[in-house]
């Protein structure tokens, strides 16, 4: 809005600086009397406007024209309501001689013609300028739809950095490092690159922003550059069926990235993003703590063996859609923080009763891990077995852990 009264401001002294000028000089006297004769009377006029009341009509005329072109109204709307003043300006000139007022419309017409011209011709401006940031900043990295409609306008995107609330997905081959050490480099160059191709392109379809892809992951974000409120379903529901069609290539081509499984991270809150152009090449940066802890979730799936991970406010919103369960807690950026991470499993209308009967008996099992309640923890996570063909490697990494306090347990005597 403050970028928008100083354009209008400044269009507005120029116009009033040039139409001034040609008043001055007389370069408008043959118009001007033209004019006078063809709606007034200034032979038969008692009163004449002032030249100050024509400055003043003309300056606003100017902010009028400049305001209505470059603010976000459709151009078509502004040139109907450019030709509505023209006849009106004519029309008061007429209705002020039927009183013997003469009123000389030509310096504010040309005031609305100027102001017009420069206004349409700013805006045109800003939108190549605009139009070439999108190409810089946003090719390749979105869908093809809203790409086009960030070029074309409809979407609007402001360069000016301000904060975004979004979802980053960070995605990556599982035990990646034990697979680079496990493969030729060519076999595993061959299969990371096809992992990030493909990982990337249904990213992107599914309406992310493509933040990065290289030998570090794929990282996506949501609800960027355009806001969305349901960004954090998506980004939920978007990792859920990769996983799951991961583990589908797993069973039925025994594809080495089917092999080695997906892992992924889901971190949602704010993200600062905005234009550099004070460089060779404008920069888009973008920047916040969900990048970095989604980064983290995704690498600390190796450690609990999930498929994904997702942090607390990414799990309060999707709560109600999404069958989830606690993990662990692990510490933020900040070594004082302490986040709760949860593993996010099947969408809430795919999720069978008995599925969710074993992911309350485990959430259960949690809760009295953490009252050191080992042996009601245990029982508890026997519950949350599935059948022998179904492996849940969080689950055995509780029973890893329990194996040796109950050792304890049973090895201590009896008070």
């Amino acid at each position: 809005m403050k970028r928008l009264l100083i354009t209008t401001l400044i269009i507005g002294a120029a116009v009033v600086f040039i139409v001034g000028a040609l008043h001055v000089t007389k370069s408008l006297a043959r118009l001007e009397t033209a004019a006078a004769q063809l709606v007034s009377d200034y032979a038969g006029a008692t009163r004449i406007v002032s030249e100050k009341w024509q400055y003043l009509f003309v300056l606003l005329a100017a902010l009028i024209v400049a305001w209505l072109s470059v603010s976000i109204a459709p151009r078509w709307r502004s040139r109907l309501l450019v030709g509505l003043l023209l006849v009106e300006l004519f029309g008061l000139s007429w209705v002020c001689s039927l009183y013997r007022i003469f009123f000389q419309p030509i310096p504010s017409v040309l005031a609305l013609i100027f102001a017009l011209a420069i206004a349409e011709g700013w805006s045109v401006f800003l939108r190549r300028d605009r139009s070439h940031l999108v190409r810089t900043f946003f090719a390749n990295r979105l869908s093809k739809n809203e790409f086009r409609r960030l070029r074309e306008g409809t979407t609007r995107f402001d360069p000016q950095p301000k904060t975004y609330e979004i979802s980053v997905v960070v995605c990556d081959i599982g035990n990646r490092l034990a697979f680079a050490e496990d493969s030729e480099p060519a076999a595993f160059a061959e299969v990371t690159a096809k992992f990030i191709r493909e990982t990337a392109e249904h990213l992107v379809n599914e309406g992310a922003y493509l933040h990065a892809a290289d030998g570090e992951g794929v990282v996506a974000i949501f609800g960027f550059p355009v806001p969305n409120t349901d960004h954090t379903q998506k980004a939920v529901r978007v990792v859920l069926d990769m996983i799951k069609n991961f583990r589908e290539r797993r069973q039925d081509s025994g594809e080495t990235v089917g092999k080695w499984g997906m892992r992924a991270g889901v971190s949602s809150g704010a993200l600062i993003a905005g234009a550099l152009k004070d460089t060779e090449r404008p920069l888009l940066l973008a920047g916040g703590e969900p990048i970095d802890l989604a980064r983290r979730f995704c690498a600390l799936n190796n450690f609990y063996g999930s498929s994904a991970l997702i942090d607390t406010p990414t799990f309060d919103r999707v709560n109600d859609t999404v069958v989830a369960r606690p993990i662990d807690f692990v510490s933020g950026l900040n070594s004082h923080d302490r986040i709760e991470i949860y593993e996010p499993l099947w969408l809430a209308v795919e999720a069978k009763p008995e599925r969710v009967a074993r992911r309350d008996a485990f959430w259960n099992g949690v809760v009295l891990y953490r009252e050191k309640r080992w042996a009601e923890a245990y029982s508890e996570f026997q519950k949350a077995r599935a059948s022998e063909d179904e492996d849940d490697p969080p689950l055995q990494f509780y029973l890893r852990r329990l194996e040796p306090l109950l050792l304890q347990l049973a090895e201590a005597p009896l008070a």
